[in-house]
């Protein structure tokens, strides 16, 4: 290492508990992974960059993972029929076919319905949301 770039100088600094949290909690968020090289960064004025959780997509995704779960279960449901219908006596039984395609718009219709409504007001809150996005930053 160059003797330019050694870091050779100290600078010690005192901080209150509520200080030390605070700045933690800040380089946590970021992507700097020591201590001492976010507040580096942010002595030096140099970039720093934070990573933040937007609630609304932690909603959606977990919203879509209930739904995907739903349908799981419903294929699974789709699975036991048709294997018990083609599984009878060898031979599929008269009618049976016309009935699982009722169960399956019965059970399925709905959960689609529900899954439609659910994308379209997630598209509408991004689409909000990038809008602002869009309207603070000055594009």
């Amino acid at each position: 290492m160059e003797i330019e770039k050694r870091k050779i100088k100290w600078l010690n600094l005192r901080l209150t508990e509520d200080e030390f949290k605070t700045f933690k909690k800040h380089q946590q968020k970021s992507i700097f992974r020591k201590m001492s090289d976010y507040g580096r960064a942010l002595l030096l004025n140099k970039p720093v960059t934070i990573y933040y959780r937007d609630k609304s997509a932690d909603n959606a995704i977990e919203e879509l993972a209930i739904l995907r779960r739903e349908l799981n279960a419903i294929g699974r449901n789709i699975n036991q029929v048709t294997k018990q219908i083609n599984t009878a006596n060898g031979k599929p039984v008269p009618g049976s076919w016309i009935e699982l395609i009722r169960m399956i718009n019965k059970r399925l219709e709905p959960k689609m319905d529900e899954i439609q409504e659910r994308m379209n007001k997630f598209s509408d809150l991004w689409s909000q949301k990038l809008n602002m996005d869009k309207a603070s930053s000055g594009h």
